[in-house]
């Protein structure tokens, strides 16, 4: 179990992403401002998906608008570069439900169950456990899961679809996300559990 945590870090050092503590330093940023906007509570994401609760999706928003632009401007300066994914339909279509579904059920996606762990939630625990033996199902199943997942159509990317103007893409799909995230409506889940953690 140490040889493979050891090889883990290993790993992210030796992939030119920055080094171990940069990373980790970036991690701890992200789970401190999931924890400031209690994106990590199963009440927040609740009220989004009965639309009592506007934070989610304006903040999802935002975070990839801003995101895009920071990293449109980084690879184009040498920084970083493109990590396409393949296409693969059916992979997508089954992935996406079966995320959705874990989602529905816990109410966190994956990167909000340890920020919930480090709280002592005990259902963000049962996610993570969850969460590893999927992990190990999938990994044990793969060269049978591969047989239904569909063809690969290839790294598809909308600069290739329209012919470059990867700037103006990048420009015009963050701009409209920022311009609905700033439009909806700011309506906020109330949880009588916030005011018994205040006491």
């Amino acid at each position: 179990m140490l040889d493979r945590i050891s090889n883990m870090f290993s790993l992210v050092a030796n992939q030119a992403h920055g080094s171990v503590w940069l990373v980790l330093f970036i991690g701890f940023c992200f789970g401190a401002i999931i924890l400031y906007s209690r994106l990590d509570k199963f009440e927040k994401m609740a009220g989004f998906m009965i639309f009592e609760d506007t934070l989610v999706p304006r903040m999802a928003m935002t975070t990839v608008a801003l995101s895009s632009i920071g990293f449109y401007f980084l690879v184009d300066a040498g920084y970083a570069s493109y990590s396409i994914k393949p296409t693969i339909l059916t992979g997508l279509i089954i992935g996406a439900i079966i995320f959705g579904t874990g989602l529905v059920i816990l109410g966190k996606c994956p990167s909000a169950f340890f920020v919930s762990v480090s709280e002592g939630r005990v259902d963000a625990l049962v996610g993570v456990a969850g969460g590893m033996v999927g992990g190990a199902v999938f990994t044990l199943l793969y060269p049978w899961i591969e047989q239904i997942t569909g063809p690969d159509l290839g790294k598809i990317r909308l600069a290739d679809v329209f012919g470059g103007y990867e700037l103006a893409i990048v420009l015009v799909l963050s701009i409209t996300l920022l311009v609905v995230a700033y439009l909806l409506p700011t309506i906020e889940y109330y949880d009588p559990a916030d005011d018994r953690d205040k006491h």
